[in-house]
């Protein structure tokens, strides 16, 4: 009897221990190869960019201001991972991406696609009183072992437009409902350019919650934007994210990424990391 007992414990403890999947999803603001920015130029950084991201081997990345060069030499040096994405300017390669690298070993896309944070989202198109085109890259991924799916969806907000921002907000809200009508768990990804007390961020929080705020441990400050200023305090938590309010859906760990070399940050953001529990 006591073999039998320990033996269906076994057993229990196995299959209870499947029947959930573990999801680490990070938003990374890259910065964008600019001559300008001087000894913290792309070429200087860009292994320190990608050795980042290999080192916390995140199920899914979104990243932000990735030009198309920088999206092939990332994509080249993460080998197990692949994306999806434009450029904001052609929907081709011109421009910004707001992309989305996902562990290609353990997820396949079943749905993706790309919208403009505009009223004509579904092409090439500056919205409200923005400065830049601006995007939301998503996709729906299966987990190639539970086959448990979910929605991750990416974001770079204006930097100027006080309308577009809030409008974005609500556009991105909206998209979420009309996509995700099986009530399928929901990670939005993103560098808002917002601090969590703004209007757009609120309108969010009221429909969504910050991963920050709901996790069961947090690592690191609030503050995300950096500018390359290694000996100054960074000033402004505006890189987030999102989950949906749903029932299977728990956050188990939150950290703001602090790492640097040589007296020097990879990227002018500090990339946010969230460790997310899917309940079967």
């Amino acid at each position: 009897m006591k073999k039998y007992l320990i033996w269906v414990a076994t057993v229990l403890f196995v299959t209870n221990g499947s029947a959930q999947t573990t999801i680490k999803a990070m938003s990374f603001n890259i910065r964008l190869d600019a001559a300008s920015d001087g000894e913290n130029r792309w070429d200087l950084r860009k292994n320190r960019v990608a050795g980042l991201m290999q080192y916390y081997e995140p199920d899914f990345i979104g990243a932000q201001e990735v030009l198309h060069h920088q999206l092939t030499y990332i994509d080249s040096m993460l080998v197990q991972y692949s994306f999806i994405g434009v450029g904001r300017d052609d929907g081709k390669t011109l421009g910004e991406y707001s992309c989305i690298f996902y562990n290609q070993e353990k997820y396949i896309p079943i749905k993706q696609s790309t919208f403009w944070l505009a009223p004509k989202s579904d092409s090439v198109c500056m919205g409200w009183d923005a400065v830049c085109n601006r995007v939301c890259t998503y996709g729906l991924f299966k987990n190639k072992k539970t086959n448990q799916v979910v929605w991750v969806f990416n974001t770079h907000f204006d930097h100027v437009g006080k309308t577009a921002r809030i409008e974005s907000s609500k556009l991105i809200l909206k998209k979420i409902k009309e996509l995700n009508v099986k009530n399928d768990p929901v990670i939005l990804l993103g560098d808002f350019n917002l601090r969590p007390t703004e209007e757009p961020i609120q309108n969010i929080a009221s429909e969504m919650n910050n991963a920050r705020d709901i996790s069961k441990m947090v690592y690191g400050n609030i503050d995300t934007w950096n500018a390359f200023k290694f000996k100054e305090k960074p000033n402004g938590g505006i890189d987030y994210i999102f989950v949906n309010k749903h029932q299977k859906l728990v956050v188990e760990k939150f950290a703001t990424i602090t790492d640097s070399y040589d007296l020097k940050y990879p990227s002018d953001h500090f990339p946010v990391m969230a460790t997310i529990t899917l309940l079967k």
